[in-house]
Parts: structure tokens; sequence; C-alpha cells
């Protein structure tokens, strides 16, 4: 699968507050009050997080449709936690089905949960390549 994502932020003199733009829709992430921003928005850690729920309850719900599978719903919780250092990072995801399904079926769609563009994107090797804009 080849594709390719954009999305543009902005910050000014307002403290932490980012202005983050995703195709035609329009974020703010900041800072909680105790790190110096106003709290107007998730962090970055939290969006983080955010992305994997939401990549992994679509790919989920996505699969359980094409199967016809009773699956009502897919509830998700993602904890991002950093030790002493950056390499030291833990990821832990908690995903609830509610739906007649059979042991068989929640298994399966477990491993679909791991399949998730999002997680094989931080599961995997990241290149970042980094330059200025002038």
């Amino acid at each position: 699968m080849n594709f390719s994502v954009q999305t543009n932020a902005h910050i000014g003199r307002d403290a932490y507050r980012t202005e983050i733009q995703v195709r035609h829709h329009q974020l703010i992430a900041d800072e909680p009050e105790a790190n110096g921003g106003k709290d107007l928005g998730p962090t970055a850690h939290e969006l983080l997080a955010a992305a994997l729920c939401a990549c992994t309850n679509a790919t989920v719900r996505m699969y359980a449709d094409r199967k016809q599978w009773p699956l009502e719903a897919i509830d998700t919780s993602v904890t991002v936690e950093h030790g002493a250092s950056f390499d030291d990072t833990r990821i832990t995801r908690t995903v609830h089905f509610t739906g007649d399904l059979s042991d068989e079926q929640r298994a399966r769609l477990m491993q679909i949960a791991d399949r998730c563009p999002i997680h094989r994107t931080l599961g995997g090797t990241i290149q970042i390549t980094t330059s200025e804009m002038r």
C-alpha cells in the first residue's frame, strides 16, 4: 500500500498553542497549564495515542464489516509511557469488542488490530528527514 499524508502546523508567540491543518480539518494542540500552555487541545503525545486508537478501531471495523460479523462497537484505550529516556518508551493498547462474537472471531479481530497501519508504522523502522523551508 503506497500513500502519502501531508499535515501542516503553525505556532506563533502564544506559548505552545499549535494550529494543525489536515486536509480541510483544523486541530489545536497545546500543553497543559502545568507545562506552560493553556490546555487548549491535546498534547503531541496524546495525538499520537489518539492516532493509534482511531486506526485500530477503523481497521477492525472495516474487517468485521467485510466479514459481516456481529461487531457492535470497538473501544480502544492507549497509554504512552516514557522511561528514563525516549528509547525506553512503552505503548499499551487495550481493545474491547461489543457484540455476539465467537472466541475465534475475537482472536482474529485482535490479530487485525495489530495490522492497523499506525501500529505497523510505530513498530517498524521509521526514517525522518528534516529540512529547513525558506
